[in-house]
């Protein structure tokens, strides 16, 4: 049994009002004219596939999706999904490793669009300590692996907060590439137990300039923060969803008892 795929026009109708862009305005940037717009999303025209291309880059649609865009016109897709481990990718691989390894002692890992673990470097077993054995198997997903009650959540000391940072990143991502999967997980964390419930906004305290990740260890209280790398011109929707996180030192006490844990015992594995 095979479904029905959903009209383009459809389509690119729903895509301009999540993105919450009148019909003028797409037609202007797209320098397309109103009229004939109108005509694609009511199913009147059919779009050529540089015109696709080009609404889907105005609205901001992820290439996998854009990729649904041109199938659901009658073209087939351009923007290649390859595996990570494929070896048309192995040059951006190795930076990649490489980026992960320069980290040392620090923390960082890579994940996909569903936050599933991609790659890291030995020392994210500093974060992963006391992790539930069943939430580190394979695929590995970091925000389950995180906020679950088995995971990283009981050593974590400001939890409320740094879930509704995880929550808030999550909801955005929902919004922003309407994918299913993501949704579930977003309503499948927000039920997770907490005892500080993650409030729908976080308002700043004085001084505050990031949310850090508080950590309970054995050396005492670890505080990070952490960046986000993406690839600046992905044409493969696998390096498209690919994000490297790096956790940093948010104190001086942390950094030295980082520093001192991989001098002694070289980089955890």
């Amino acid at each position: 049994m095979t479904t029905a795929r959903r009209p383009v026009g459809e389509l690119l109708r729903e895509w301009r009002d999540r993105r919450r862009i009148s019909q003028l305005d797409l037609a202007l940037a797209a320098e397309v004219s109103t009229r004939h717009l109108s005509f694609v999303e009511t199913g009147r025209a059919r779009p050529s596939r540089e015109m696709v291309l080009r609404l889907g880059e105005h609205l901001d649609v992820p290439l996998r999706e854009r990729n649904q865009l041109l199938l659901a016109a009658g073209y087939a897709p351009v923007y290649s999904q390859s595996p990570f481990g494929d070896p048309e990718l192995s040059t951006v691989r190795e930076a990649v490793r490489r980026l992960l390894r320069r980290h040392e002692p620090f923390p960082a890992a890579v994940v996909d669009r569903g936050w599933n673990l991609v790659d890291a470097n030995d020392c994210i077993a500093l974060l992963t300590d006391g992790v539930a054995p069943e939430l580190l198997a394979p695929p590995v997903n970091v925000l389950r692996a995180t906020l679950h009650p088995d995971g990283m959540a009981p050593r974590i000391v400001n939890l409320g907060e740094w879930r509704a940072h995880l929550l808030g990143r999550l909801r955005r991502e929902v919004a922003a590439t309407a994918d299913p999967a993501l949704a579930a997980l977003l309503a499948e964390l927000r039920d997770y137990p907490c005892a500080s419930p993650a409030p729908e906004v976080e308002i700043p305290g004085p001084g505050d300039l990031l949310v850090p990740l508080r950590l309970r260890h054995g050396q005492g209280e670890l505080s990070f923060f952490s960046t986000v790398a993406t690839f600046g011109t992905p044409l493969d929707v696998t390096l498209a969803e690919l994000s490297i996180e790096s956790f940093y030192p948010a104190d001086d006490p942390t950094a030295a008892v980082l520093r001192a844990l991989t001098e002694r015992t070289g980089p955890p594995s």
